[in-house]
């Protein structure tokens, strides 16, 4: 069954370029001495989540702060490394709001809505400001100007950068912000504390049951609204460049509460990480985009070449990026990037010992620039490429290959980012909106100090000022419902007793997903994939071993409860991929490309957001659509070349 939901993305009407503004003036007010009677709950201390706990710290509400690390400087925002955009024009390239708007709906392959992309654009510049008032030492020319440099599918120079650990200072930054109003008194936190399920009561989200992480003990926590910003869901593969503790927990059960999740089968392949070496790795580690700033694509033009890569001469090299997109040459979009890596690897050109990689080669910039000069720029990735590796890129090429690494599917949102129950809002990469089915590079952290400082503050105090929400206590029937429901689950979860590891299932499972729903998608895939994501959950429930005890410290205990969502959030996925009949983006089903091999949209069947509602354990979810309009950048076949 579909469009059982009505979806009103609440667009502000007239011109794009007023929307925000116009928004923000319509929106109803919370005067300053009642901001403080009001207690806001925020999952999540990344990025988006710091920024908005400090802004509503600052602004006088009640806040509290949860995060399953044992501190908000360990959210999974650090690991970001290239950059983030801003449409400031610095370099006097020919940059504008306008241009960023356009390269974000087209590098999204048409599946963004338009206005929420448009105020993100707005908003960038105004990022840069607050993070430099904070003191984030972003790179800068000799004359003491801020740098810029250039990230896939633009053809200007946009991003700023701090070397390649711009998350980690940006995280810094927005950090010491939350801190000053911990000691303000205005924010407390809560580390080591896993959200396990949203309270609704009324119809409205007014808290959340939390799992003490170390003592194992379970509590609620109820306030007059939750903001989710937890990140995305790319650790269903299993292998990742996203850090082993995140996990789609928080955003899949405030799915099964009535939040619809959208776009599922939106997921990003980032075209250079380090390819995997074994199989009881882990996880997986990025190297920067920005790399492809200054490096070359390429791979040998002769089946079976295995000489070093220094001694291949340039006539025996096939700079394949270069050779079929002259326009952007290595700098194309991630997913065009991540499918052409993947095509001349299946084609026996890929080099290393599994033949899945390519050469990432910097030898040009070093005689260009010097080496010192990219030291500056990249010398951590070299570092952290070194120790992986025991090669030096500074002496021989990098081998890079796609991996998973961010998710544009996420919750549904309204342009006031709040989800389809009311109070619930979704920042950063937990909500779906900013994206479409491919995000640009150096966006991530756009979108997510965006949504934290300069549109949260807004739109949560119109709900606040319109919803005018009741007094609730812990003892209220629905609190208790869901704290009693936590508790079976974990019970359920340890007495199994069978004889498989949740990251076995994991493993597993990831291995289905990155095989049926990964680079590329087929129907008969997929179909495959829905039957042994099946299967798996099946036995995973009859057979997985838990040690331990639930009042305790207990990690495996952890692992299951996410693998358990993730076997369910890996099924909406294939469901979702299978159901959108057309390529777009991230998602390149084999079925639907051009004779050249790129992706295939169908705008006339497609051109929505695909949001799915939760309808029980032994349902299929249910689809509603929301109508994308393109009213400024009209939708036409991507073109790089």
């Amino acid at each position: 069954m579909t469009d059982t939901i009505k979806l009103d993305a609440r667009i502000p009407s007239g011109p794009i370029e007023q929307g925000w503004d116009k928004a923000r003036f319509e929106m109803k007010l919370v005067n300053p001495a009642n901001k403080r009677r009001h207690t806001v709950l925020v999952v999540g201390s990344g990025l988006a989540g710091a920024s908005a706990s400090a802004s509503l710290g600052e602004l006088g509400y009640n806040v509290k702060c949860f995060c399953f690390q044992d501190s908000p400087r360990r959210a999974h925002s650090i690991a970001a490394q290239g950059g983030i955009n801003a449409a400031k024009n610095y370099p006097n390239d020919g940059d504008s709001v306008y241009r960023l708007f356009y390269d974000t709906v087209k590098g999204g392959d048409f599946r963004a809505r338009e206005a929420n992309v448009y105020r993100l654009a707005q908003n960038s510049v105004h990022i840069i400001d607050q993070c430099v008032a904070q003191g984030v030492p972003f790179a800068r020319e000799y004359g003491g100007l801020l740098e810029n440099r250039s990230f896939g599918g633009t053809q200007v120079s946009r991003t700023f950068y701090a070397r390649g650990q711009t998350g980690q200072q940006l995280l810094l930054g927005a950090y010491q912000a939350l801190e000053r109003q911990v000691d303000a008194g205005t924010v407390t936190m809560y580390p080591r504390s896993e959200m396990l399920d949203l309270i609704v009561i009324d119809g409205q989200a007014r808290g959340i049951v939390v799992r003490n992480l170390v003592t194992g003990e379970l509590s609620v926590h109820l306030a007059d609204a939750v903001i989710l910003a937890t990140g995305g869901y790319g650790n269903v593969y299993y292998l990742s460049t996203n850090a082993k503790g995140s996990n789609a927990t928080a955003i899949w059960r405030a799915y099964k509460r009535g939040a619809l999740f959208a776009n599922p089968c939106f997921t990003q392949i980032h075209p250079t990480c380090i390819p995997v070496s074994g199989e009881y790795q882990s996880k997986l580690t990025l190297m920067s985009e920005s790399l492809r700033n200054d490096g070359r694509i390429w791979v040998p033009k002769q089946h079976g070449d295995k000489r070093p890569p220094n001694e291949i001469p340039e006539e025996d090299r096939d700079y394949y990026l270069e050779r079929r997109y002259p326009s952007f040459g290595n700098l194309v979009p991630r997913d065009v990037a991540s499918r052409n890596a993947k095509a001349i690897c299946d084609q026996g050109l890929g080099v290393g010992e599994t033949g899945l990689g390519v050469y990432l080669d910097l030898s040009e910039a070093i005689d260009r620039f010097g080496i010192e000069t990219i030291r500056e720029r990249y010398g951590n990735l070299f570092d952290m490429y070194q120790r992986i590796t025991d090669e030096d890129p500074y002496e021989t090429p990098m081998r890079i290959y796609p991996a998973i690494h961010y998710t544009m599917g996420g919750l549904w949102v309204d342009y006031q980012l709040q989800s389809t129950v009311p109070g619930l809002f979704v920042l950063g990469e937990a909500n779906f909106s900013d994206h479409g089915s491919n995000r640009l590079g150096a966006s991530a952290m756009m979108q997510g100090l965006s949504d934290g400082y300069f549109i949260i503050p807004y739109t949560i105090g119109d709900y606040l000022a319109t919803a005018k929400p009741a007094k609730v206590t812990p003892s209220h029937p629905e609190a208790q419902a869901a704290l009693a429901s936590t508790r079976r689950g974990i019970e359920k979860l340890l007495g199994i007793k069978g004889k498989r590891s949740a990251d076995s299932f994991h493993r597993e499972l990831g291995r289905i997903i990155w095989d049926c729903c990964g680079m590329s998608r087929s129907a008969a895939g997929l179909k495959e994939a829905i039957d042994r994501i099946r299967t798996l959950r099946e036995e995973f429930w009859q057979n997985l071993m838990v040690p331990g005890w639930s009042s305790d410290l207990n990690q495996p205990l952890e692992r299951a409860g996410r693998v358990a969502d993730f076997l369910e959030l890996g099924e909406l996925m294939c469901i979702d991929a299978l159901d959108r009949n057309e390529s777009c983006g991230g998602h390149f089903r084999e079925e639907y490309q051009t004779p050249d091999g790129e992706p295939q949209r169908d705008d006339e069947h497609y051109s929505h957001v695909a949001a799915w509602a939760y309808t029980g354990p032994d349902n299929p979810p249910e689809l509603s659509k929301e109508p994308l309009q393109f009213n400024y950048v009209h939708p036409s076949q991507r073109s790089y070349k």
